[in-house]
């Protein structure tokens, strides 16, 4: 595959150039590539007149949306800098990535599942009700000039009648004139990473990081053309949800996404749109799918491809609930703009169903020890690190932590466990740090999350380490089951006795509706504080 990389903003006016197709399905709006272009030309100019400009930091504070598209584009015409935030993120948390992020405009609007943005903005500013809209002085955001609402009035703000009238008296030759301006290197995220262990890093990705990436994935591993139809549920102030996005575009093909999650509706969207390319990604999104009651009743018989993030056992039974439907795989971080490695779905089913595949082209990968450094053979399993475009420019204000992650050759340090075989293809062992200590035994938590996925009802297992006196940790399983299914705590572990080693048996067994998420990822440190907390409270009872 040659190396064609451009900018963001003229990936999609390139592809409005050639194509009249529909570029973008989303519940509230269905969008083809000319008006996908013009709508993110009209963002820019409204930005212009904020003062936005090269380098500067856009915020987007909404759910997944339409404007959600047109804003991130529209920014990046500019070359401004967008600052996905987390629509989870309550008022402390939201002050942080605002100040820390030198975000200068926000452009917010209200989840329609229940998020009142507008209400955590003033719990996190308490002064923006006094301030004058488009001439904002917060003191705790100094750097903050301006939010935009797009859903509705709200004082300090402006609201999407007054931004669309300042974006009127820009003539677009000025929008162009700077989108011209924009170079391949220059940063065009500012991502900050789940945060499921400590305060959210902001990840710098280029215009080539993510354009070239997003290629390559859609391209030669996800192998689309422009017939082909992607269902992407995973949100986009997420790498999962915006690269894959500039993939489909590369190619022409149509993006459907169906904004807030939820099965049902995820079903009559593959159906209706005839989507061939599934993006799930997480575990517990396409569970949710296969398992509801009327799945049956859906045509999903286009789907040729899914890709999820789950163990072997886990890609082999969906596999089996959509033989007709390729499973794939992979690895990936923010830090590399998603995928690192991927399998594509023409490939052996070994290496689909219990491998990662192998590095997208462009892309080096290693194995190191993770206490030595050294460059570990063939089979052995050490820490992944890897270097090359799509690598992240470093950590936003943290040259401290930047320097510990990536060394001195280039090389970043995942943090991630990994065995390369001997055809090349990757296998994940899970995190350095979800690794328990049982009585001097090493244990990694995937590996028993693994066994329990098995499990008849078990829909998704996570393994932590809980605090033992007599071997320092002990593993501790969280559970959700299967719907309509009933399980034990003593009956999990005896499902466990003889089939594992005694020390990777669960000593605690919890059950859960629903996980503590941070974005996409489930945040253990959560699980363990609420198991710490009962078992602390049962100590003080029986004293």
């Amino acid at each position: 595959m040659w190396i064609n990389v451009t900018t963001v903003g003229d990936l999609l006016d390139q592809r409005a150039e050639r194509s009249h197709r529909e570029a973008l399905v989303m519940p509230e709006a269905r969008m083809t590539y000319p008006h996908l272009s013009h709508a993110s030309d009209v963002v820019a100019a409204g930005l212009m007149q904020l003062g936005i400009g090269h380098g500067d930091k856009v915020g987007i504070l909404m759910p997944n949306c339409a404007s959600y598209i047109e804003t991130l584009f529209g920014a990046a015409k500019l070359g401004a800098i967008t600052v996905p935030i987390n629509a989870r993120l309550k008022a402390p948390e939201l002050r942080h990535i605002i100040t820390h992020a030198d975000i200068k405009a926000l452009l917010v609007a209200t989840d329609p599942a229940g998020a009142d943005h507008t209400a955590t903005l003033n719990a996190a500013f308490p002064d923006l009700h006094r301030q004058r809209a488009g001439a904002l002085n917060l003191t705790a955001a100094p750097q903050l000039r301006t939010i935009v609402n797009l859903t509705r009035a709200a004082s300090g703000c402006l609201d999407r009648s007054q931004f669309e009238a300042r974006a009127a008296t820009t003539d677009v030759a000025r929008v162009k004139a700077l989108q011209q301006r924009v170079r391949i290197r220059d940063v065009a995220l500012l991502m900050y990473t789940s945060g499921t262990t400590s305060t959210p890093k902001g990840c710098l990705l280029t215009h080539e990081a993510v354009v070239r990436q997003a290629a390559a994935v859609a391209q030669t591993r996800l192998l689309l053309n422009e017939e082909d139809v992607m269902w992407n549920p995973l949100p986009l102030f997420h790498c999962g949800g915006i690269v894959p996005l500039l993939g489909v575009i590369s190619v022409g093909a149509k993006y459907c996404h169906t904004g807030h999650f939820e099965a049902g509706h995820a079903l009559e969207m593959i159906d209706g749109e005839r989507c061939t390319v599934l993006y799930p990604a997480f575990e517990a999104i396409w569970r949710a799918v296969l398992d509801h009651p009327k799945f049956a009743d859906y045509d999903l018989s286009t789907v040729r491809v899914v890709m999820n993030v789950a163990t072997p056992r886990l890609l082999a039974e969906f596999e089996a609930r959509m033989p007709w439907a390729r499973q794939i795989s992979s690895y990936g971080s923010t830090e590399c703009a998603t995928n690192l490695t991927i399998p594509r779905p023409d490939e052996p089913y070994d290496v689909r169903i219990a491998t990662v595949g192998t590095p997208v082209a462009g892309m080096e990968i290693k194995i190191v020890d993770p206490s030595t450094g050294a460059e570990l053979p063939v089979g052995r399993m050490g820490e992944l690190c890897f270097r090359g475009y799509s690598q992240f420019e470093g950590y936003y204000k943290d040259p401290e932590h930047s320097a510990q992650s990536i060394d001195t050759q280039g090389w970043f340090h995942t943090g991630d466990r990994a065995r390369i075989r001997e055809d090349g293809c990757v296998e994940y062992g899970g995190r350095l740090k979800d690794m328990l200590k049982v009585g001097g035994e090493n244990v990694a938590a995937a590996e028993i999350e693994d066994f329990l996925a098995q499990l008849p009802g078990v829909a998704v297992a996570q393994v932590v380490a809980a605090p033992d006196p007599r071997y320092q940790e002990v593993p501790a399983a969280f559970i959700e089951c299967v719907p309509g299914t009933v399980l034990s705590e003593s009956g999990v572990i005896e499902s466990c006795r003889g089939q594992i080693a005694s020390y990777k048996v669960p000593r605690y067994v919890r059950f859960v509706d629903d996980w503590p998420m941070s974005g996409t990822k489930i945040k253990k440190s959560e699980l363990l504080a609420r198991l710490a907390a009962e078992l602390a409270a049962q100590h003080e009872t029986s004293h």
